[in-house]
């Protein structure tokens, strides 16, 4: 993605000449790389967590508050899923475009929708993971 912007703005500076629909490939890899990268965060614990309370809190109560920001997690993946898909179907089946390389806006959606659902996966599979170890 940086070279693609420092390329674009070298080529405009020195030759007055643009990389061709530069904004769209970064905005598609760009996309790509969010939303694969998320399950991959929630696995490895990786998600930006305050833990100011966590050293004064009985390790109970920490446990607790670490399931119940999993199942916000959980919450908020269902809520993105829920709003991003009748707006992904509708692009797939109108044939939306991009104005410059003329990619299908469906090549946007679908990292989206399968780093959503993989995320969801996760979650909850850490979630099953956790309680099942309590027992």
């Amino acid at each position: 993605m940086m070279l693609i912007v420092v390329a674009d703005v070298a080529l405009r500076a020195a030759f007055r000449l643009p990389v061709r629909g530069q904004l769209e490939l970064v905005e598609l890899m760009l996309g790509w790389m969010l939303f694969l990268a998320l399950p991959t965060v929630f696995l490895l614990g990786a998600n930006l967590v305050v833990d100011v309370a966590d050293h004064f809190l009985r390790p109970r109560v920490v446990r607790a508050l670490d399931a119940f920001g999993a199942l916000a997690s959980l919450a908020a993946l269902g809520i993105m899923l829920w709003q991003m898909l009748p707006q992904a179907l509708y692009m797939m089946n109108f044939g939306d475009m991009t104005f410059d390389l003329q990619i299908p806006k469906t090549w946007y959606a679908a990292p989206a929708l399968l780093g959503i659902v993989c995320s969801a996966v996760v979650v909850l599979g850490l979630l099953v993971r956790d309680f099942v170890r309590r027992r």
